[in-house]
C-alpha cells in the first residue's frame, strides 16, 4: 500500500503539493465534436472549480502558490491542469504552454487530466517530449467499465479507448493516474468492485488511482435530476468499506492518489458527509487497521 504523500517525500525529501491550474481548454464532450453537456456529474466548471483563476499561466501559478503558503513554506509543487480537456486544443500552443510550466525551478512534476479519447500521436509525441525534461503525468478520467453507467452518465467514450489510451501512454514512459467514482447511480457495491479488479489486472497498469464518492453539484445533470428525483447515495460507512476493500484489491505497487474527494462548498449538494474530509479519511485507516 503506497500513498502519494509517502512516495513523494522520499522521492523529493519534502511535500510536495499540488497547484491547480488552468490550460483555457475546453472540452470535446461539451462543445459538440463528441456531445454536449459534459459528463452528468461534471460541474460547469469543469471539475476546475479549485483552479487558479488569472490569465496567464505565470499569474495563476503565483495565485495558487498564495493559497498554499498560507498553511507552508513549500518551495516544490506539481502543476496540475486540473479543469477540462487539457490535451483537447491546438498542440503547438499546447507544448509551448506546458514547456513554460515544466522547466520553471519550482515545478517538480507535470499533471496533465484529459479524456483518453483526446491523446493522438501528435499529444503523445509532445507528452514523450515534455516527459524527457521532468516526470509528466496523465490523469485519465474512467469513472467506471460499466457501458451501461457510462452511457446514463453521458462519459461519450467505450472501455476499449481507455484501454488504447492506457496503453499508448505506458508505451511512451508517461506515468498514468485513473479517476474512480463511486456511488454512481445504479451501480451496486459488485460493479464498483468490478472496476477495481479490472485495473488491479492490467499489465500493463495504471501506475496511481485516484478514488472519490460521487459528489452532487449545483450546474452538473446529475445536480439537476438529484433535485428533482432524489436518488439513493453512499452512506460514509458504505463508501469507507469500499476504499478499504479496494485498497485490498489494488497491486502493492499502484500508488494511491486519493481516497475521498469534496467538491466546493458553495456547489455541493450532497452528500453533505463528505465535507468532513478528516472523519472520512480517519473512518478509512480505521477500517484498514482492522483489515
Amino acid at each position: 500500500m503506497r500513498f502519494l504523500t509517502d512516495v513523494l517525500k522520499r522521492e523529493y525529501g519534502e511535500k510536495v503539493y499540488k497547484l491547480s491550474l488552468s490550460s483555457g481548454c475546453t472540452c470535446p464532450n461539451r462543445d459538440g465534436n463528441i456531445g454536449t453537456g459534459g459528463c452528468a456529474f461534471c460541474s460547469e466548471g469543469g471539475s476546475g472549480e479549485f483552479a487558479a483563476k488569472a490569465e496567464t499561466i505565470d499569474l495563476q501559478i503565483e495565485e495558487a502558490k498564495e493559497r498554499i503558503r498560507r498553511k507552508t513554506d513549500a518551495e516544490r509543487f506539481i502543476a496540475y491542469f486540473q479543469s477540462y480537456t487539457n490535451t483537447y486544443g491546438d498542440v503547438d500552443e499546447l507544448a509551448e504552454l506546458y514547456e513554460s510550466v515544466i522547466r520553471r525551478e519550482d515545478i517538480a512534476i507535470l499533471s496533465i487530466a484529459t479524456r483518453p479519447d483526446c491523446l493522438g500521436d501528435e499529444v503523445l509525441r509532445m507528452l514523450k517530449r515534455l516527459n524527457t525534461i521532468k516526470p509528466v503525468w496523465v490523469e485519465l478520467g474512467l469513472q467506471t467499465i460499466h457501458v451501461r453507467t457510462a452511457a446514463a452518465m453521458n462519459r461519450g467514450y467505450l472501455l476499449p479507448v481507455f484501454q488504447e489510451a492506457l496503453g499508448n501512454l505506458k508505451s511512451a514512459g508517461i506515468e498514468v493516474i485513473v479517476h474512480v467514482i463511486f456511488g454512481l447511480p445504479g451501480e451496486t457495491r459488485e460493479d464498483m468492485l468490478e472496476t477495481v479488479h479490472y485495473l488491479a489486472g492490467l499489465h500493463p497498469g495504471p501506475d496511481g488511482i485516484k478514488m472519490q464518492m460521487l459528489n452532487i453539484l449545483k450546474g452538473s445533470t446529475l445536480g439537476k435530476q438529484y433535485e428533482e428525483h432524489p436518488f439513493p447515495l453512499l452512506t460514509l460507512e458504505e463508501y469507507t468499506d469500499l476504499i478499504a476493500e479496494s485498497i485490498r484489491i489494488l497491486p502493492e505497487n499502484m500508488v494511491i492518489h486519493r481516497m475521498t474527494g469534496d467538491g466546493p462548498g458553495n456547489l455541493l449538494i450532497a452528500p453533505d458527509w463528505v465535507r468532513n474530509k478528516k472523519k472520512v479519511l480517519n473512518t478509512i485507516h480505521r477500517k484498514l487497521r482492522e483489515r
